[in-house]
Formats: structure tokens, C-alpha cells, sequence
């Protein structure tokens, strides 16, 4: 299996080598609370990234009831079409970034795999490590070439909240939130802390 990141110079190498071996670049900037990543993307991104939107490309739709969570599974026909619009193709190597501790690039890269694309890596660092390596940066709108991405059977599965429960209690679950999330302290998110 392939290592999930690549480095700020791993990934300036690949796109040096010319447009028949450059990978795709997702810039999914995002953080909870703000609705900047957009700009952000527009002052200034990696060289050819495209910006995908976590609420609208990597989520689903709400229900009044909150099943789901906070950003619900994408439909397996609304997620093939948004990263088929982003450019993804299905044998073009893809890297996603964001510049707030790879939790929106992760969320970007587990999908993507979910739904049967497996050569997907993450910027280690992000954003912040590429122009700490003084990498070039552009900035404006790009135009987009439309993927031919489609989803595959992947064996990645979901758990509903019964089975998380269920693992939770006979296995092992990783709650992959900070340590102060985990304990209840410093919540400024959800109705329940901890």
C-alpha cells in the first residue's frame, strides 16, 4: 500500500516533470465556523488546484432530524458527479490539501477512496509546509477540465451510530477529535460535549 502523504518537495517533482505525469490537486480548504476557504483559494493556491467545497462537493444533504451529522455522506450519484466537475479522473493520481490540520484534506482523501479511488494522497503539511519550502503559488480562477472519475466497489465501510456503539464496546473505536474535544472540555461545536 502506498504511504497516505507526500511532501512539499515529492509533490514539486512530480509537477516538474510536465503535464502527462502531474497529478490533480484538490484544495480543500475549510474550517468550522468560517466560509473563507474560497478566498483563500483565490488569493492563492498550489500551481493548477482546483477548490472543492467540503459543505457542498464532500457532504450530503441535511435532515431536519440531524441523521447524518454534521456533513452527511454525499449520495454515491452527487459525489461521481461533483469530483467528475472537479476534474477528477479515474487514472490520474490525486492530491488534496487545506491549511488547517488536514482534517478537510483527510475528509477529501477518505471519501475519494470510499468510493473506490485509491490513488489519492495528502499534502503533509498542507498548504502552510509548500510555502514554507518557497514553492510557487498561484492565484485567480482556474479553468476546469471535467473528469471522467466513476465510483468503484470499494470494501471501506460505514458505521451507523448502533455499530459504532457496537465496536465502541467489543473492539477498538479511535476517536480521532484533540484530546480536549475527546474529554468535553473547550467544546464550541456540539450540543453534547465529549
Amino acid at each position: 500500500h502506498r504511504h497516505p502523504l507526500i511532501t512539499p518537495s515529492q509533490l514539486a517533482a512530480l509537477l516538474a516533470g510536465g503535464p502527462g505525469d502531474a497529478p490533480l490537486i484538490l484544495d480543500v480548504r475549510w474550517q468550522l465556523g468560517a466560509d473563507d476557504g474560497y478566498d483563500a483559494y483565490l488569493q492563492g493556491h498550489l500551481p493548477g488546484a482546483v477548490f472543492v467545497d467540503l459543505e457542498r462537493d464532500l457532504s450530503g444533504e441535511h435532515t431536519e432530524d440531524g441523521a447524518g451529522g454534521r456533513h452527511p455522506m454525499p449520495t454515491v450519484d452527487d459525489f461521481e458527479l461533483d469530483m467528475a466537475e472537479c476534474g477528477v479522473d479515474n487514472d490520474r493520481l490525486v492530491v488534496v490539501y487545506d491549511d488547517y490540520g488536514s482534517l478537510a484534506a483527510a475528509r477529501a482523501w477518505w471519501l475519494l477512496r470510499h468510493f473506490g479511488k485509491f490513488d489519492v494522497l495528502v499534502l503533509d503539511g498542507g498548504i502552510r509546509a509548500w510555502r514554507a519550502h518557497r514553492l510557487p503559488i498561484e492565484s485567480g480562477l482556474r479553468l476546469i477540465e471535467e473528469g471522467d472519475f466513476s465510483v468503484r466497489r470499494s470494501r471501506i465501510n460505514v458505521l451507523d451510530a448502533e455499530q459504532a456503539a457496537l465496536y465502541a464496546r467489543e473492539g477498538l473505536l479511535i476517536d480521532g477529535r484533540p484530546a480536549d474535544r475527546f474529554h468535553g472540555e473547550n467544546e464550541t461545536v456540539d450540543p453534547v460535549a465529549g
